[in-house]
């Protein structure tokens, strides 16, 4: 079952008590979306259910088409809606069978709530912590659904890379001049002839800043085509207002689509129908201000590989959840679909704007670049619902600021055969300007820059590209945190996943296999390389996932090495009068990396990632069960995305930390002092847990932060769904304990089922313990830390409060066997976690690899006050799994059986195929960035008119003159008139010429007259001038 999606900043989902739910309490009536295996009329489609259902030999069985009535319901389509009462698994099943049914998915309601913030001070992030909320009414701004990616006028914040004081510049918040809009518009470039889609809340038919709305169409059940919310009328107006605060594409077809209701609601199959219909009218850019974590949300995510299949360029918002990592939105996180994210005007991102990498190839692979590239998102102006401008705030600004800039260069292109999603991808990511100092999974590509983008795409041939163009270990920081740790001989292969665009058509392949070929002076014979990429690249783009090891020999070397990939990308060629033709093209992927020796294993520190399971597809809660606002576990649990500052903090301490996507049973304990869980889901395979034992005789050591476990709060916090109209309940707790205590058994600990919070001090540093678990059984010669602690269990079930004293929370403990590891437990992990973590515990991590590491027991801990006896796990019994928990669905390790699931078999470890590699005596590249130049574009071929650059000019207003610029009868090639001064007006210009000519014919007078002898009067200077250049005095 896939999550829906809720458009709104700050939503509220409803947590019922347990205790309202009764036996009955079941789904009574369900809405299922059926997918077709193609499109087909409203008849067939009815029959094909019909006939499906009818082989369910259920008589009883309840069931309707719901009847949709919008524009696209006299078309043939791909899905319908089919209302079900009581739908058993058998009977979606048998539906499933049918040879033209693809899927059936549960309907899904998609709230929206859009929060304007009126106050010039900062907002409040969505994920902010509220004072003390009952725990039946949880926030989720993220969770579930695709939210709106619109923030108020207050959100105007930075990285705080630039935290001293500087003089801040006046700048105009007119974002499509300031990106240079008008240069193009001079040459006559507005638009016309693209037609652009706005899915949003719909558009006032009379409204004065738009003159070519096209078609406005309704999917909402609401009768009213107009905007009650004024986000779509915002959205509209950066692409296409013709006045006041200007859009880019003042003259393209707008298509406005209303998908959401006043009252903010919108379902699936409004948007599939929508989609559909952008098809049909063969749309040509397509903007979509809305994102959400649900990239599992299958019907959603073909719609769109369907729409740019048939060559919609989609534009899309990355994300409102920054500066957190591993929180990018789906569509935007697509490969085929232009990921936007926000800067503020003095080019720093925006705090708001999320962050790379995509999550979708974890826990075996690595994560892919996005956003594509960034622009303005904070204070923007757009126009007003009804007239007028506003200031808005969000990556949902920022994207249509990149639709209107996509629009108006479409509009430059002569051969529109060669504008698709691919080419003008590759259009904006190799003009954009690399901002200094920030990463790529913070800015992509860069800025974007409308008029490289226009000279780029202008001289463009089909071709393939890639994103990143090259790979360089050695590039801080943008290449962070490939750049942020040496490779060695012996550790896990780097993975650098490379998107491939195919601007030369919608499908296309890898010919052959792509070459290795290493820089033989440069040492590139020291590193392996082994490549696996897309077998087919659909729609417009694959993947080319490049896995990088150092060779033996160089075990003990330090130095660079380099070398390339080649690959050839092959295209169906529409037009060639041969069968079978193809278009090729050869790209090269330079990699360099910097080889160090291989660490002493002290110092190589293992993460665990197999183990983590996060949303989607199911519901895994929050570690921290304060943050009601967002209640899922969706960031990846990565060293990389929401514990990146541990990542960050241990690098400094000298560590070098790798990653497991594998089982236990996949690697080489003995090269590694430490392995590392932290929040751990999955369960594990019952041969990992035979290995791990083995491994920690032999001397490997196991740190361990676990999270809460209690059935009871888990059946509290369960929830009636509106998306699927379905009881969801946690499939674990923060961490699956039960889990957690078979892998740790054998040395007699346990942790418990308790679930406290509270604030403490320990070894002189302030501590938050948040949702955490206690431990309840440990070695009695070990060294175990208790602390008082406030029960929040006691506090989510009965909404009273107690302080328990002396939780033993942390316990340290050296396995009896000789040259045996050690091991160390803590019950929570939000200190070290970037998601809602208060106050940060870096120091106990350092303290606890000290003692895993070095056999060094911290003097701060072994004679600490909090020092108890380590407790024999006798008081309660230890916890149970949830009795009828789906964690099978999900699991890696799990499958379903009768009776209880049981254990797959254990898979088979990762085998790279390394390429033989073709050495190249040949000097490679010492600097690999450049901007990236795209085959057969010289920028200096692309002509620009002679303009000066646009500086706006300041002056007074006039008693009820607007602020904004106002262009009467929309902006046209030679009347426009942006500032004073930069387009002579046509009178003002006949004038200046009749007094040249006056003074002209006055000198040549002159001249013929024969020479007096009196004294020479001297010309004025400004007639000097005119003389000398030629060129007209400015008005």
């Amino acid at each position: 079952i896939y999550r829906a999606y809720l458009l709104c900043p700050c939503g509220i989902l409803i947590f019922t008590p347990s205790s309202t739910v009764t036996g009955s309490s079941t789904v009574e009536v369900s809405e299922y979306i059926v997918a077709f295996t193609g499109y087909f009329s409203a008849k067939a489609r009815s029959l094909y259910i019909s006939s499906a259902l009818r082989n369910a030999g259920d008589q009883a069985l309840e069931w309707h088409i719901v009847p949709r009535e919008n524009p696209a319901s006299d078309f043939p389509s791909d899905f319908e809606l089919v209302h079900i009462r009581q739908a058993s698994p058998s009977s979606l099943l048998t539906l499933e069978d049918h040879p033209y049914i693809k899927r059936v998915t549960p309907q899904r309601k998609v709230f929206r709530s859009l929060k304007y913030i009126p106050s010039p001070e900062p907002a409040a992030p969505c994920n902010a912590t509220r004072g003390t909320q009952k725990w039946q009414s949880w926030q989720s701004s993220r969770p579930f659904r695709r939210t709106s990616l619109s923030l108020g006028s207050g959100f105007w914040h930075a990285t705080g890379r630039h935290s001293s004081r500087r003089l801040l510049r006046a700048i105009p918040r007119q974002v499509a001049q300031i990106l240079q809009a008008d240069v193009l518009w001079q040459m006559g470039h507005t638009g016309s002839g693209v037609k652009v889609a706005v899915f949003d809340t719909g558009l006032s038919e009379k409204h004065p800043h738009f003159k070519n709305v096209k078609e406005r169409t309704n999917w909402t059940n609401e009768k009213t085509l107009d905007d009650g919310l004024g986000h779509g009328t915002f959205v509209a107006g950066v692409i296409a207002s013709m006045r006041e605060c200007q859009g880019f594409a003042p003259d393209s077809e707008l298509h406005i689509f209303r998908v959401f209701t006043n009252n903010q609601v919108s379902y699936t199959s409004w948007f599939l129908d929508a989609f559909n219909y952008a098809i049909l009218k063969k749309i040509d850019v397509l903007n979509l201000s809305i994102g959400g974590p649900d990239f599992m949300d299958h019907p959603f995510v073909d719609k769109v590989w369907e729409l740019t299949a048939n060559k919609v360029i989609m534009v899309s918002a990355i994300g409102n959840d920054g500066p957190l990592y591993g929180t990018l939105n789906n569509p935007a996180d697509q490969m085929d679909v232009i990921g936007v994210g926000g800067i503020d005007f003095e080019d720093n991102i925006a705090r708001f704007s999320s962050r790379g990498m995509t999550t979708w190839e974890l826990p075996g692979g690595y994560g892919r670049v996005k956003p594509d590239i960034v622009t303005y998102g904070s204070g923007v102006r757009g126009s007003g619902m009804k007239e007028g401008c506003r200031s808005l705030s969000g990556t949902s600004v920022a994207s249509p600021v990149v639709a209107g800039a996509v629009t108006l260069l479409a509009s430059t292109v002569l051969n529109r055969e060669l504008v698709n999603p691919a080419s003008m991808k590759q259009a904006l990511i190799a003009s954009a300007r690399r901002l200094p100092g920030v990463n790529m999974f913070e800015q992509g590509h860069g800025k974007l820059d409308l008029i490289r983008a226009y000279q780029i795409l202008n001289s463009y041939r089909p071709q393939a590209s890639l994103s990143p163009s090259y790979i360089d270990l050695t590039e801080c920081p943008y290449m962070w945190p490939y750049c942020s740790q040496p490779i060695y001989y012996g550790g896990m292969p780097t993975i650098v996943n490379v998107t491939i665009l195919n601007g030369m058509g919608v499908t296309g392949r890898i010919v052959d296999k792509p070459i290795w070929q290493p820089y033989l002076p440069q040492n590139g014979d020291h590193i392996d390389v082994a490549v696996s990429y897309s077998p087919v690249l659909w729609p417009w783009a694959g993947y080319l996932a490049v896995s990088i090891s150092v060779a033996k020999k160089a075990a003990s070397w330090e130095g660079i090495a380099q070398g390339h990939v080649m690959v050839t990308v092959a295209s169906p060629a529409e037009n060639d009068s041969e069968v079978g033709g193809e278009l090729t093209s050869t790209v090269k992927l330079p990699i360099k990396v910097k080889i160090v020796p291989t660490p002493p294993r002290s110092k190589r520190v293992l993460w665990d990632q197999y183990h983590n399971l996060r949303y989607p597809p199911g519901y895994f809660p929050r570690d921290n069960l304060r943050m009601k606002n967002d209640p899922l576990d969706w960031n990846g649990d990565h060293i990389h995305t929401n514990f990146r500052d541990m990542y960050q903090h241990l690098r400094s301490m000298g560590y070098f930390v790798e990653v497991l996507g594998a089982p236990i049973t996949c690697f080489d304990a003995s090269q590694y002092g430490t392995l590392l869980m932290v929040d751990s889901e999955e369960e594990y395979f019952p041969e990992e847990i035979t290995k791990l034992r083995r491994d920690i005789d032999n001397g490997l050591s196991l740190i361990i932060f676990s999270d809460w476990y209690n059935t009871s709060v888990m059946r509290k916090v369960k929830f009636y769904d509106e998306n699927t109209r379905q009881w969801w309940m946690p499939d674990t707790g923060g961490a699956n304990v039960p889990a957690l205590n078979d892998l740790i058994s054998v040395w007699g600990m346990a942790f418990s089922d308790g679930l406290y919070e509270g604030d403490f001090t320990l070894a002189d540093h302030d501590m938050y313990y948040a949702s955490g678990c206690s431990i309840a059984r440990f070695p009695e010669d070990g060294i175990v830390i208790a602390k008082n602690l406030k029960d929040q269990g006691l506090e989510v079930l009965k909404q009273e409060t107690a302080v328990v004293e002396g939780v033993p929370i942390l316990g340290l403990y050296q396995t009896p066997s000789d040259g045996g590891g050690r091991i160390a437990l803590y019950g929570d992990s939000n200190c070290i976690d970037d998601s809602h973590r208060q106050k940060d515990c870096f120091w106990l991590l350092d303290a606890l690899l000290q003692y895993t590491s070095y056999s060094m027991t911290p003097p701060s801990l072994s004679h600490s006050h909090s020092r108890v006896a380590p407790p024999t796990g006798t008081e309660r019994p230890l916890p149970q799994r949830l009795e009828g928990n789906h964690l099978y669905r999900y699991s890696k390790v799990l499958e379903a059986h009768l009776g209880d699931p049981k254990p797959r078999p254990l898979p088979a470890c990762p085998h790279l195929s390394w390429a033989k590699p073709q050495p190249v005596n040949e000097t490679a590249p010492s600097n690999l960035w450049k901007h990236q130049k795209l085959l057969s574009v010289d920028l200096d071929k692309v002509a620009l008119p002679n303009v000066r650059a646009y500086r706006p000019q300041v002056r007074p207003l006039s008693p009820g003159e607007s602020g904004a610029w106002d262009i009467p009868g929309g902006i046209m090639p030679g009347h426009y008139n942006q500032e004073v001064g930069q387009t002579i007006p046509v009178f003002a210009f006949l004038g200046a010429m009749v007094v040249l000519s006056f003074f002209v014919v006055q000198l040549t007078k002159a001249k013929s007259k024969p020479k007096r002898r009196k004294p020479r009067i001297k010309r004025p200077t400004y007639l000097q001038q005119q003389q000398t250049t030629g060129k007209n005095p400015t008005v």
